[in-house]
């Protein structure tokens, strides 16, 4: 049997692995119905031919960023140092959308910055004038039209490790391929290994930066479950509900309708985004929906 191997997971498809060692890359599959790998997961391994490999066991992580609903949990991205969450004025954007994507970010402890795509729009001004509120809790705007530039990403990318997620059609791929001139030649190749469409991002892949870095480029999506909060975790996944914790006047306030409430007081008083408390209401809804 050939030796046992530790490598870097770059491609996910379904049941399909790329796994990045020293020595090759691999075309794996896991032991049975075992999964729960993300991209980016460093593994070990036992290669069974000079292309396959079987995963044998993930080793520990970071952080883990991922999604999930009552039945199940999409895993994005494993050992991460950032999120950048795009977006553009067009298609009009969700901002419950960005809102669950931000919790989700907090919620695994990875630091997240919004990419405003596509300023060559007239449109773009609104949504930036909508979006500069978030740069106050911790969110810094970056503004940029990929087709032409993407230069305000740069610094951004040096030397870390970083997942591009959003709504289809923000552009994430038009920025990866300014970003990274090779990606649309490793995306046939990753394509072609692992049996999936060439021109969709279907599948979460990683790629190396020229300067130094990886970038993880994960398939467009429409809505964004966080089934795997509690209250609590909710709660602390809001970053300018923090200070308030407590300062109600029930201590298990639920920060809907009840009296003496310092979370609804900083909302009437606009010192609390309203679209924000309104993605908090709509959460906590899900978290208290029954489940069969």
């Amino acid at each position: 049997m050939t030796a046992q191997q530790t490598g870097r997971v770059t491609a996910v498809h379904g049941s399909r692995f790329l796994v990045e060692t020293p020595e090759a890359v691999f075309d794996c599959v896991t032991r049975g119905k075992k999964g729960g790998i993300a991209c980016n997961d460093r593994v070990e391994i036992t290669p069974t031919s000079s292309t396959g490999a079987v995963i044998d066991k993930i080793l520990p992580r970071a952080n883990l960023l991922y999604r999930s609903d009552r039945f199940r949990s999409k895993l994005l991205a494993a050992n991460i140092d950032q999120v950048f969450i795009v977006t553009a004025a067009v298609p009009s954007p969700n901002p419950q959308l960005l809102n669950r994507c931000l919790v989700a970010t907090e919620a695994a402890g990875i630091p997240a910055r919004i990419v405003v795509n596509k300023t060559d729009l007239a449109e773009t001004a609104d949504l930036l004038a909508r979006l500069r509120p978030y740069v106050a809790l911790g969110y810094p705007l970056i503004a940029l039209a990929a087709k032409q530039d993407a230069a305000a990403m740069q610094p951004w990318l040096t030397g870390k490790t970083s997942i591009l997620i959003g709504a289809s059609g923000v552009g994430k791929s038009t920025l990866i391929n300014r970003l990274i001139p090779e990606a649309e030649i490793a995306t046939r190749e990753i394509s072609t290994a692992l049996d999936t469409g060439k021109h969709t991002t279907t599948h979460t892949r990683l790629y190396p930066l020229p300067d130094g870095g990886t970038l993880i480029d994960s398939p467009g999506m429409q809505e964004f479950g966080l089934g795997h909060l509690d209250l609590a975790g909710l709660q602390d996944a809001f970053p300018e509900f923090r200070p308030l914790i407590g300062q109600c006047r029930f201590y298990n306030c639920r920060h809907l309708k009840e009296p003496g409430c310092a979370i609804l007081a900083s909302v009437a008083a606009g010192q609390i985004m309203a679209e924000r408390w309104h993605g908090y209401v709509s959460l906590l809804k899900e978290l208290d929906a029954p489940r069969y």
